[in-house]
C-alpha cells in the first residue's frame, strides 16, 4: 500500500512584530521579523512519541529526520503514513501542531528499536556507554566512505551556506543544516530555531529522497556542534560534518569511534580537523 502524506499547505518561517528600538539618544518604534516558533508533537499510531518545539515547515521531513535519528527507520518505505492531527486554535484554525505516522506493518516495536543494551541493576552512565548505544543502533558505517573534499572547497562552504540561510537573513533567529557533495554544491538547506529540528529536516528530506545512507556528501550546520548533532549524522551515515563554531568532546568521540570527519571554526579560509583528517584534502 502507497503512502499517504498530508503536508501543511503553509511554511511559517517568521512572524512580524511591533518593536521599540531605543538608543542612549533615540527612541522610534518599527516592524520586526522574529523567527516562527510552535510546538510539534510526533505520535506513533496515536501514541505520543515526541515534542519539539520547531519553526513551522517541512515538518514531515523532520518526522523522518527524527525517526532516522533514533533508529526507529531506516528508509522512506519504513513510514506508511504521515499526518495532521485535526487540532485547532481558539479560532477553530487548524494548528498543524500535531503529527501522527504509522509504519509499515513489518517494522518493529518502535519501544525495541531505540532501546539500547543496558543493566537495568546499574546506576552506572558514561559518555562511553551512550555511544555504544549509538553504535548498537547504527545501520551504516560512515568509516567506510571514500568521500573527500578539498580545504579549499570547504572554506568556500561557509559563504555558499550563508547565501542559502534566507530565514536567518530575515530574523538573525534561526538555525540551519545542509548536505554538500564533493565539489561544494549545496544539495538542500533546512532552516529552524533548533539546531537538532534543521537537521532532522535535512536528513528527512534525504531519507525521502532515497540517499540514506548520505554516502558521498556532508553535512554543514550552524553553531556548536553537540554530540547529539553527531548521533544524527551517524544514524543516517553521513560520513563528513563540519561547522564555523566549536564541537563538544564527546561529539569528538563519537566522531573517532565512527570514522566520522568533523570539522569544526570552519571560518576565513582555516578549520580544525578533529577526526579522519585524511578527507580534508589539498
Amino acid at each position: 500500500m502507497g503512502r499517504v502524506i498530508v503536508r501543511k499547505p503553509i511554511s511559517t518561517i517568521s512572524t512580524v512584530s511591533t518593536i521599540s528600538t531605543v538608543s542612549t539618544t533615540s527612541r522610534r518604534q518599527r516592524q520586526d521579523r522574529l523567527a516562527a516558533e510552535e510546538p510539534l508533537e510526533l505520535r506513533l499510531a496515536g501514541v505520543r512519541l515526541a515534542m519539539t518545539m520547531r519553526t513551522p515547515g517541512q515538518d514531515v521531513e523532520l518526522a523522518h529526520g527524527y525517526l532516522l535519528g533514533e533508529g526507529i527507520i531506516a528508509d522512506r518505505e519504513d513510514v506508511r503514513t504521515a499526518r495532521y492531527c485535526a487540532g485547532t486554535d481558539e479560532q477553530g484554525r487548524n494548528t498543524y501542531n500535531v503529527l501522527d505516522i504509522a509504519l509499515a506493518p513489518d517494522m518493529p516495536s518502535p519501544l525495541t528499536a531505540v532501546g539500547d543494551p543496558q543493566d537495568a541493576a546499574s546506576c552506572t552512565l558514561s559518555g562511553a556507554s551512550v555511544a555504544a548505544g549509538v553504535a548498537h543502533r547504527a545501520r551504516f558505517a560512515p568509516s567506510t566512505d571514500p568521500f573527500t573534499v578539498n580545504a579549499e572547497v570547504l572554506a568556500e562552504l561557509t559563504t555558499t551556506f550563508d547565501e542559502h540561510r534566507r530565514g536567518f537573513a530575515a530574523t538573525g533567529g534561526l538555525h540551519a543544516a545542509a548536505l554538500f557533495d564533493a565539489t561544494g554544491r549545496i544539495l538542500a538547506t533546512r532552516e529552524d530555531v533548533g539546531r537538532h529540528n534543521a537537521a532532522d529536516k535535512v536528513l528527512g528530506w534525504a531519507l525521502m529522497h532515497d540517499r540514506v545512507p548520505v554516502a558521498g556528501n556532508g553535512m554543514l550546520v550552524s553553531g556548536r556542534l553537540s554530540f547529539d548533532l553527531v548521533r544524527k549524522a551517524t544514524m543516517a551515515g553521513v560520513a563528513m560534518v563540519a561547522t564555523a563554531s566549536a564541537p563538544s568532546s564527546l561529539a569528538v568521540d563519537l566522531a573517532a569511534e565512527r570514522g566520522m570527519t568533523l570539522v569544526g571554526y570552519l571560518r576565513e579560509g582555516s578549520m580544525n580537523v578533529y577526526t579522519r583528517a585524511e578527507r580534508v584534502t589539498g
